[in-house]
């Protein structure tokens, strides 16, 4: 169906503005939203719930008419195709627009209210060991301006658990190097400070000192942090490339993607007696429980240790 023309994507427009506007979610986020939404307008479209709009030329669909059992029948389709992260994403968008209905009185009820969010496999974070992550570490060549990027990258993930995007969307102002201290805009906007190791502030002055060199105008206190070789910003996809290439080198057989060098500074964290919530605003997650995920990996390892240990089992 042609979702340009249809009177509930000017809607979802609206509520996906409030996203970013209100709640301060990132563009990538309202992106996956709106797919989500125009995927379940099609399938709701397909299954009855449109009018003719003989005005406007397009299906107009009746959301008052959408039920629970509409929502579960859904699922059941998306169920056939998807992972169970997905579906829960989806029903995530599709909650929240209800909500936004309800919120500007256009029905009067939220279907999705008390549809439940499928069950999530828990798996264990990805990670290295401290032996592969210095390994990684140390095999980055120093001896080019890439180099010394890359080296201060992958330094800086390791020594403060960013997200690959916080990373990319920092400034070099964003480095405080007397108080050993980076400022990161995370998930919804929110600001938070967050410690670096002096190897890591270490790797960022070499880089942009030479980086300063090359440039000659270039002010070594402005503008991106991380640059690519057309002096543009690097972006999230780029350094994963980079990573990529690095764990093919050195020939580690863990799949490691920027976001495994989070869970290993968490895991590393808590491993050496960190505390939880420390770790938990160290990391930037709302909920405890998100970050309890990596104390499975140090239970395991205590768990083994007592196994060894204990001489009555």
């Amino acid at each position: 169906m042609e979702t340009e023309h249809h009177p509930e994507t000017s809607l979802m427009d609206s509520f996906l503005e409030s996203l970013v506007t209100e709640k301060g979610y990132s563009h990538h986020t309202r992106r996956a939203y709106r797919k989500d939404l125009l995927d379940f307008f099609s399938f709701l479209d397909e299954s009855g719930f449109a009018n003719s709009d003989h005005q406007k030329r397009a299906p107009v669909i009746k959301f008052k008419q959408v039920d629970g059992i509409t929502l579960r029948g859904y699922l059941g389709l998306l169920h056939r195709k998807n992972k169970k992260s997905t579906i829960a994403r989806k029903l995530s968008a599709i909650r929240s627009f209800f909500k936004y209905l309800v919120k500007n009185g256009i029905i009067s009820e939220n279907p999705a209210e008390y549809v439940l969010t499928p069950k999530q496999a828990k798996t264990l974070p990805v990670y290295l060991s401290v032996d592969e992550m210095f390994r990684l570490l140390d095999s980055i060549q120093t001896d080019t301006l890439l180099g010394l990027r890359n080296r201060a990258i992958f330094e800086i993930l390791y020594s403060s658990g960013l997200r690959v995007s916080e990373l990319a969307e920092m400034n070099f102002s964003d480095v405080d190097f007397s108080a050993a201290v980076v400022q990161v805009s995370g998930k919804g906007n929110k600001q938070r400070i967050v410690p670096v190791g002096q190897k890591a502030l270490a790797a960022i002055k070499a880089y942009r000192t030479r980086l300063q060199k090359k440039a000659g105008r270039l002010s070594i206190k402005e503008g991106p942090l991380f640059l690519n070789r057309f002096d543009k910003r690097l972006t999230p996809r780029s350094i994963a490339r980079i990573l990529k290439k690095l764990v093919n080198t050195i020939g580690l057989l863990t799949p490691v993607s920027p976001h495994a060098l989070r869970h290993t500074f968490a895991t590393h964290m808590l491993d050496a007696g960190a505390d939880l919530r420390a770790v938990q605003e160290l990391l930037g997650h709302k909920s405890l429980s998100t970050t309890q995920k990596y104390t499975h990996v140090s239970i395991d390892r205590l768990m083994e240790t007592y196994d060894r240990a204990h001489p009555r089992k």
